[in-house]
């Protein structure tokens, strides 16, 4: 995402807690000509958030376009879900993405508008087994990003979800290396494959651009058909229910 808004020609600000990547980062787009910054910041920190704030104020002058891509999951039984768990995972996925929204916010509402996307995950819709924390993090993103669209929207301020499916990530790097899982997963896609970081790219250069200037409040899905097409049958059956005006069984979609 980073890179495709680097050569539609955004300057972009990186933020990661670890300053090493960020370097690494910084210095490969600087070869290729793209404008690139960092800044480490610890997006659970207050006091770092400020900064970040400060440093994107400070040195380029306004903030057109924010994504909040944060993420950690860690799967338990719910039962006997940690606690500790459970407050780092709302804490990161959640608390940070409001905190620096909302200060994002201010410099935007001072420039006249700008844009949010916020990226959550089919899990902020399906259900995931022995992941609690993490879902109930991202769907509480998706109603914080409705939320913001609502109160922001008449100063010119946009904020949409991204919610991408199962992809060839670092966070998913121990399921890649079971070939059986990564098949299952895949057949739950009406494409019947996993995607690629890559092909998240198009979606967040257009919510980024002007071409979306009408678009706010949405969730938008990246996921191959994975939510819509658990999502035909529900409303197959719910059109079929009212139309005939009795009860009838839904389909099972176990295997979807």
């Amino acid at each position: 995402m980073t890179e495709a808004l680097l050569r539609a020609g955004a300057t972009t600000v990186l933020v990661d807690v670890d300053q090493q990547p960020l370097d690494e980062a910084r210095a490969k787009y600087h070869k290729e000509g793209l404008d690139a910054h960092s800044f480490a910041c610890d997006l659970t920190n207050s006091t770092r958030l400020d900064a970040l704030v400060d440093y994107v104020e400070s040195t380029h002058g306004r903030a057109d376009v924010l994504v909040n891509c944060t993420g950690v999951t860690t799967q338990h039984d719910s039962h006997d879900y940690p606690d500790e768990l459970w407050s780092a995972t709302l804490s990161l996925n959640l608390e940070a993405p409001f905190q620096l929204s909302k200060r994002i916010a201010r410099l935007m509402i001072a420039q006249g508008g700008g844009s949010m996307i916020h990226i959550t995950s089919i899990n902020a819709e399906q259900r995931f087994a022995f992941n609690p924390a993490y879902q109930a993090s991202k769907g509480g993103l998706r109603s914080l990003s409705k939320s913001l669209a609502n109160d922001l929207g008449p100063h010119g301020i946009r904020s949409n979800t991204v919610g991408p499916g199962y992809f060839e990530t670092s966070m998913h790097a121990g399921r890649l290396n079971d070939p059986e899982r990564v098949k299952a997963r895949a057949a739950r896609t009406m494409l019947g494959r996993i995607g690629q970081p890559a092909e998240l790219a198009g979606i967040v250069v257009l919510l980024a651009s002007d071409a979306a200037a009408y678009i706010t409040g949405q969730e938008i899905y990246v996921d191959g058909g994975w939510h819509g097409g658990s999502s035909v049958y529900n409303v197959s059956c719910a059109v079929q229910l009212t139309y005939d005006n009795v009860r009838l069984p839904c389909p099972d979609v176990s295997h979807k």
